[in-house]
């Protein structure tokens, strides 16, 4: 296994969209997504577009691409992106025969370090569901720091839920 992290090309997006559209109804509720909230396929990938168009200061997004030698196996994402200060942090393991195998830690810390290199941050942020135990756990072995559980709706995709605050700080 030959984990590589770095941040996702314009290309490599409809990684992002066929990963939610193409999951089924019961992996969606483990990460708390509601189906009904998922953007248009071309909509989705329009407005990722032109967010990669912008320079870095003023994107609303930054992701990151995980791979195992050319093999994409997970992604990560950022939003919330205070430039200099704080982001949010969302992690994907799209090879479902990796989950729950131990790459997901290795991955995080790498897009950690990217995230807080390209965006100059102080802290980021990560709010998983909280009935989630797999990137709870990989958050923790990762690093980041148990802030407290508490009820939001964590981005536009999810539902009101119980969710985990973790948080790095550089």
């Amino acid at each position: 296994m030959t984990l590589n992290v770095r941040p996702m090309t314009l290309p490599e997006i409809d990684l992002i969209i066929d990963y939610f559209h193409g999951a089924t109804p019961e992996h969606l509720e483990t990460m708390g997504v509601d189906p009904t909230r998922l953007p248009a396929r071309a909509a989705w990938r329009e407005r990722l577009t032109r967010d990669f168009a912008l320079p870095i200061e003023q994107r609303q997004a930054f992701q990151t691409i995980w791979l195992d030698g050319d093999r994409p196996i997970g992604f990560s994402t950022t939003d919330k992106i205070a430039f200099g200060e704080q982001a949010n942090m969302h992690l994907h393991m799209i090879d479902s025969e990796r989950r729950n195998g131990g790459a997901g830690a290795p991955c995080v810390r790498q897009s950690v370090d990217i995230y807080f290199a390209t965006l100059r941050l102080k802290r980021l942020y990560c709010e998983p569901y909280a009935f989630n135990t797999a990137p709870n756990r990989t958050l923790q072995k990762a690093g980041f720091k148990y802030l407290k559980t508490h009820m939001t709706v964590p981005g536009p995709l999810n539902y009101h839920q119980a969710v985990t605050r973790w948080v790095m700080e550089r």
